[in-house]
């Protein structure tokens, strides 16, 4: 109770709906969050998606929060998504995704990484959160006598609208924007109806490089987003944000000389 205590005055247990979760969630959350905006999402969410304690607890184990709500997003879309549609969608996208649930080994391609995806589709979903369709892998567009095609797309019920997914292996290059794009005009000329919101696009990469990225995103007309995925392999996010980059460990070695 003391920690419950620390975070909320007595009031707050009417203000927030407190008691809307079971007391077995609360002992979740008072173990792993500190502070009442954190808290607040958590329940909200576990109303939201139906929670069980174990489910909350992967997700807080799984830093949705951090991901979700803290990370400092890449994306054009404040000023390429009309206002009612941009916020849910800022909302909605997360960096990094975590894809720790598929059978990864390091002479996997592009397209191997995209099948085991396919497999774990249910888990997919999960990860991309609330609202996704799934409508198909390597989708076919027909362009000016030729054939495209999009690595995965989805439609999204609660954002009214396609969003078309590119998966990378490697770090983020300036064209991926570009090719993006062009997908999504492509998407709303040919696929979605007058009554969805425009197509959103997300470019999925190892390395999101977050300087040539906001470059590449600047000028394109669609709403495009970039985050990273992480895999099976890498280190937990509270672990990687603890550790200094290479620069900082270049730095600390010329001191030292």
């Amino acid at each position: 109770m003391k920690k419950f205590a620390q975070i909320f005055a007595e009031d707050d247990v009417d203000k927030y709906g407190l008691a809307r979760i079971t007391w077995s969630h609360h002992q979740v959350l008072m173990s792993k969050v500190s502070s009442q905006e954190e808290y607040v999402w958590y329940l909200e969410k576990t109303l939201e998606h139906g929670w069980s304690v174990d489910e909350l607890a992967s997700q807080v184990k799984g830093q949705l929060y951090e991901r979700q709500v803290v990370a400092n997003k890449i994306s054009n879309f404040e000023n390429r998504l009309p206002i009612e549609q941009k916020d849910i969608v800022i909302s909605t996208m997360k960096d990094p995704y975590m894809f720790d649930f598929i059978n990864y080994t390091e002479d996997m391609l592009e397209t191997d990484i995209e099948n085991e995806l396919v497999r774990n589709v249910t888990s997919l979903l999960m990860e991309l959160g609330t609202g996704f369709a799934f409508m198909g892998q390597q989708y076919h567009l027909e362009i000016g006598g030729k054939d495209f095609y999009i690595d995965l797309l989805f439609y999204n019920t609660k954002l009214r609208c396609y969003v078309a997914i590119d998966l990378k292996i490697g770090e983020f290059k300036p064209e991926q924007a570009g090719k993006m794009n062009f997908y999504l005009s492509a998407l709303d000329d040919l696929v979605k109806s007058p009554d969805d919101n425009p197509s959103v696009g997300l470019i999925l990469c190892r390395d999101e490089n977050r300087t040539i990225a906001e470059y590449a995103l600047r000028d394109m007309s669609k709403p495009i987003g970039v985050s990273e995925y992480h895999l099976c392999t890498d280190l937990p996010l509270d672990l990687k944000n603890a550790l200094p980059d290479p620069e900082e460990i270049r730095s600390r070695i010329e001191m030292k000389k």
